[in-house]
């Protein structure tokens, strides 16, 4: 780079940070001060802090957008007032929950901040075990987007469409393998940085520790583990889990240990910035929306978070159990959806006004009818599911040996009634004819060798404390009990349900 051209970058990068600084409250500002101070510490001094990398995982919503900025801000003010400053490398989790709506969230988060051509800066994308460089308008891998359907239809298909266990787990459960490759890539890191609050810090990891001690681990306390002792925790967790949902073969895609961290004498320090940043939307709404150019369209039928679009089919979901499952109203099981979600919205202190525009999206019968093809649009898109086989994995038809096969054939398909005993048999691993493998395969969206491993597997029972799936929901504290109706009886009853 020539010197006129990087006096002009610099100076370009002082406009932006004067800018941000400008959104900034007194009581940021002190933080900004704090994390500077903490980050120079960390490195061993001003003299190092130009060798020194930090990593911070960026899932496309709101709180990591205010905190990439605010580490920016720590980035941009370091170089005004020496020499060098730390490298920053910011690394997306990419699934199908991502849609292009987050990603370009994350491109214009990342324009504003004049993180594209900064050589200080590393913009990274993990999806499954590839790292790559990030683009807007990357596509999502085709063994990314069939490990994430898998896990989504046999989790779902093991539970009869629990929430969480759907479409949650293997988010969580992937955290190690995704930190472990944004860390290990290329030169390394020094720092991995949390933005998450210091309740959701230790929600998870009250939940993973738990989980990992049940599972047969002897591990520490969380606070005292380093960065790869808890990955290795998490991902031990991971492989349990995995056994209980596949089996001994575990996942189609392989589950990776986090590699090596090359050119590192240590492994990477955590840092957390949760002491220091305020995580109420209200107080960094503009600098969100007007300067990072963050948009909540989305929000509407993501509820509590903005970096995914799968509580849409949550909300969905639930409302194809009330109507198929149940012999209810589609709406009814929406509205016991919404009732979860505005009460997870309140408890993670969003604003009035969002949560308004959340539950509004719903609120009379035309706007149902057009979330409810938006959700059909988007299983299509993200998992090639269709609504039919959505309403199959909520009957789980085919665990304890096709338990519930006759009730899904009475409801959905009575014309294969006559073909049960075939359907068995093709399940049981024996021959069959080829018409009767070929519907199995096209109402489930599995292939054969998938529903043969589910009909030699017991549907989780949530009250079993011997089953793993089940121990994750039992911690899990995103989930809540609504009032329902007994199809059976036509009494009311209470069932807890999980979301995002």
């Amino acid at each position: 780079m020539s010197s006129m051209h990087e006096q002009a970058m610099n100076y370009v990068y002082q406009q932006v940070l004067q800018r941000l600084m400008n959104y900034f409250n007194r009581a940021e500002r002190t933080g900004l001060q704090l994390l500077i101070q903490r980050l120079i510490v960390a490195a061993g001094g001003m003299e190092r802090i130009g060798s020194y990398t930090v990593l911070v995982a960026f899932s496309g919503g709101k709180d990591s957008a205010y905190t990439v900025a605010f580490l920016r801000a720590a980035q941009l003010s370091i170089a005004g007032r020496g020499p060098t400053t730390f490298k920053l490398r910011i690394a997306t989790m990419r699934h199908a929950g991502i849609t292009s709506a987050v990603m370009d969230n994350i491109h214009r988060c990342y324009s504003a901040l004049f993180l594209h051509d900064d050589p200080r800066v590393e913009l990274l994308v993990v999806d499954q075990q590839y790292v790559q460089t990030f683009e807007p308008d990357l596509p999502f891998s085709s063994a990314g987007r069939e490990q994430n359907r898998s896990d989504m239809l046999m989790g779902g298909h093991m539970t009869a469409g629990d929430a969480r266990t759907t479409f949650c787990n293997s988010c969580y459960l992937g955290m190690a393998d995704f930190l472990g490759r944004a860390a290990s890539w290329g030169q390394g890191v020094d720092a991995v940085l949390s933005g998450d609050s210091l309740k959701e810090q230790k929600q998870y990891a009250t939940w993973i520790m738990r989980l990992a001690r049940r599972s047969g681990q002897t591990v520490a306390n969380w606070h005292t583990l380093g960065f790869s002792a808890a990955l290795n925790a998490i991902d031990n967790v991971g492989r349990a889990y995995y056994r209980e949902l596949y089996g001994e073969q575990s996942r189609t895609g392989g589950y990776v240990r986090p590699l090596g961290y090359p050119n590192k004498p240590v492994t990477p320090a955590f840092l957390t910035v949760a002491d220091l940043l305020g995580f109420k939307v209200d107080e960094h709404w503009s600098l969100l929306t007007d300067f990072l150019g963050f948009r909540f369209d989305d929000l509407a039928f993501s509820f509590s978070e903005s970096d995914c679009a799968n509580p849409l089919l949550m909300a969905h979901m639930r409302g194809l159990k009330a109507e198929f499952v149940q012999g209810r109203e589609y709406g009814e099981g929406i509205a016991e959806y919404l009732e979860l979600a505005a009460a997870m919205m309140r408890r993670k202190q969003m604003p009035g006004r969002l949560i308004e525009q959340a539950l509004a999206a719903y609120d009379t019968p035309a706007k149902l009818d057009e979330r409810r093809a938006l959700a059909a649009g988007y299983a299509q898109e993200a998992f090639a599911l269709s609504e039919s086989q959505l309403v199959c994995l909520l009957f789980a038809p085919f665990v304890d040996a096709g338990a519930q096969l006759e009730p899904f054939l009475r409801r959905c398909h009575p014309g294969m009634l006559v073909a049960r005993g075939e359907l068995h048999k093709a399940l049981s691993g024996q021959v069959a004819p080829d018409q009767v493998v070929q519907w199995l395969v096209e109402v489930s969206g599995l292939s054969l060798k998938g529903l043969q491993n589910l009909y030699r597997k017991r549907r989780v029972d949530f009250t079993d404390d011997s089953s793993i799936i089940a121990r994750v929901r039992a911690s899990d504290p995103d989930k809540h009990r609504v009032m329902t109706v007994d199809p059976r009886t036509g009494d009311p009853v209470s069932e807890l349900i999980s979301g995002r």
